[in-house]
């Protein structure tokens, strides 16, 4: 069966980090066994015809960047698409380089209008959709996908320099802090190697002169210290980049420049030779900052971060690797394709791409009435591992697969005063009388935790969930997936990285019932759980209500005793409840909008042994 065929646009070549990062993008996916990724260079809208011509694609993805690639900011949208040149029946989308959350947030596909970024300047609506390479975002805007980042693979020589050798690199454009990098060495270390390259930029630095302004800067600062300091200018090849990251003690990257920017590319680089790396706070290296203990200069001395290794970043370069990348956008691909061969008749572009986007995705973007469009306050993220908890003793006659009534509010109320301690800002964005539901999740997860050493722990829909927020701030790890951060579960059991029958513990909390397929998500939940593992899920439950009868509109569904009896234990054959359950209630306490009563009920499981 012959593959659709997908066409990556970038530039012609130039010194350039846009045209860097394509090439290794295109790179890793043309791999791809499920799609034939196709790579054209253009310089004009009439090479990029040509190339439409040629191939045919169902898709194209523009390696984008206005500064690199002027001629598409509006003809593309009006030449491929008001005066439909070739005849294109393809579907675009553009990847975002100086990516953030407000410019993912008011990406649009209107062809005749525009938003202002955040810098100021007019960003025209070029593309269907848009792919962010930022695992940070939030997934609020339902036209931009967002992806890992890629970490390049180094099989060669890695040396481990007598002196502290400290190196970085860049192009020679403003605010890279090559001159911070050397006063910190030189407040730091005695004796020390700092290794610099500067390179010339095709793009904001041709001639090379802002390069060799740095450069004599650094010297100057260098002067009368026992610190050696060697520069180049060299434009390295992706082979002898790797070769000058490896044989550095440290790479340091002090950027100064601020929230308005997108994900540097330097760290994918340093990350790949799998040498200590120190950061300054720039939103630049915000994928990186939540690393513990932190790689932040600011935070920690380069010598402390030296000294820790690479151990906190370890994680990220089984996250970030080809494989994953591959699989991303495969995923995306194929969500953008089902689109189109679902849509009926030629109406707009943009409407049709808006309701076949909507058609996407399941479950609904709007996961949980539960949770508000807002980011997550920074202070609710800072972890804190001094703090104690003291778990609840729950009598031996009260079960935990239960109703989460009056009754147990009372019970769990030590647990909801210790959430609104460690998360006060997102709990008090919660309904007060759900929130039973996050204080059982967190003292009963807190529970299990406890009978495992090390367990590793997933949370399904981890988005503002303060017992997942609250037991990292504790100093616990945890594995998140969201659909407002990354993943559904059906979609995170077939990620290339993820290990199956791996997690000691999954725990959801209000998140099951607004899935449109409880069957697939349990599946997932028995396919990721270890032997002995437990999983710790609450539900929206009526056991009165009958499918077609009222309901909040963001839930799928209210659950009844015979749903979780029966219907979802058939989808777990592996797994048993962990108690007699008690899941009597023909009085629900619990009203929503004034019009709709039910409570909460618990599922708790763990699966057999082998």
């Amino acid at each position: 069966m012959q593959k659709e065929k997908i066409l990556f646009i970038s530039h012609k070549k130039k010194q350039c980090g846009v045209y860097e990062f394509g090439k290794h993008i295109f790179n890793a996916i043309s791999s791809s066994k499920k799609y034939e990724f196709i790579r054209a260079e253009c310089n004009s809208l009439g090479e990029l015809g040509s190339a439409i011509k040629q191939h045919g694609p169902q898709i194209i993805i523009f390696n984008y960047h206005p500064s690199v690639m002027p001629w598409a900011c509006t003809k593309v949208a009006k030449g491929l698409y008001k005066n439909n040149l070739n005849r294109l029946n393809a579907i675009s989308i553009g990847i975002i380089h100086e990516v953030n959350q407000h410019i993912a947030d008011n990406a649009t596909n209107y062809r005749n209008k525009y938003i202002l970024g955040s810098s100021g300047k007019r960003l025209h609506a070029l593309f269907d959709f848009y792919i962010a390479p930022d695992p940070t975002l939030l997934l609020k805007n339902p036209i931009v996908y967002k992806t890992g980042r890629l970490i390049p693979e180094y099989h060669g020589a890695v040396i481990e320099p007598a002196i502290p050798t400290i190196g970085s690199f860049g192009f020679g454009t403003p605010n890279k802090g090559f001159q911070k990098v050397v006063q910190k060495v030189k407040e730091e270390f005695d004796k020390a190697i700092i290794r610099l390259n500067i390179s010339y930029a095709d793009f904001g630095d041709r001639d090379g002169a802002n390069a060799r302004k740095i450069a004599q800067e650094c010297i100057d600062i260098a002067k009368g210290s026992n610190i050696g300091l060697e520069i180049t200018h060299e434009f390295f090849d992706d082979e002898a980049m790797l070769k000058f990251l490896a044989a550095n003690s440290i790479n340091v990257f002090l950027y100064e420049d601020s929230k308005n920017r997108g994900i540097s590319s330097a760290v994918d680089n340093a990350l790949a030779v799998k040498k200590p790396i120190a950061v300054s706070r720039s939103a630049m290296f915000r994928h990186i900052l939540a690393a513990k203990p932190s790689v932040a200069a600011g935070d920690l001395s380069l010598k402390t971060i030296l000294s820790n290794g690479f151990s906190p970043l370890e994680k990220l370069t089984a996250e970030w690797n080809k494989e994953n990348l591959i699989w991303e956008y495969e995923r995306i691909v194929s969500s953008v394709i089902s689109h189109k061969r679902n849509s009926a008749g030629r109406e707009s572009s943009f409407s049709i791409m808006r309701k076949i986007r909507q058609r996407l995705t399941f479950p609904d973007k709007k996961f949980t009435w539960l949770r508000s469009t807002e980011e997550i306050t920074e202070d609710d993220l800072t972890a804190d591992e001094k703090i104690i908890f003291r778990e609840i003793d729950i009598p031996k006659n009260i079960p935990v697969n239960r109703i989460l009534d009056n009754k147990a509010r009372e019970l769990y109320r030590p647990a909801i005063d210790k959430l609104f301690e460690i998360v006060p800002k997102t709990m008090s964005k919660k309904i007060a009388e759900a929130n039973v539901q996050q204080g059982f999740v967190f003292n009963t997860t807190y529970h299990y935790i406890r009978q495992f050493k090390n367990p590793k722990i997933l949370c399904v829909g981890s988005y503002e969930d303060t017992a997942a927020m609250s037991l990292k701030k504790m100093g616990f790890q945890i594995d998140e997936i969201d659909p407002m951060i990354n993943y559904y579960l059906q979609e995170y059991c077939t990620k290339p990285s993820v290990e199956k029958k791996s997690y000691d513990i999954i725990f959801s909390t209000s998140v099951i019932e607004h899935d449109p397929d409880d069957k697939s998500f349990m599946e997932a939940i028995d396919l990721l759980l270890k032997p002995k593992g437990v999983a710790i899920i609450t539900c929206d439950y009526n056991d009165q209500w009958k499918p077609g009868e009222p309901k909040p509109e963001v839930d799928a569904r209210f659950y009844t005793k015979k749903d979780l009896e029966d219907r979802l234990l058939s989808y777990l054959p592996s797994c048993e409840l962990v108690d007699a359950p008690e899941w009597d209630c023909p009085d629900p306490d619990f009203c929503y909008l004034g019009k709709y009563h039910y409570t909460f009920a618990t599922f708790v499981i763990k699966k057999k042994e082998l």
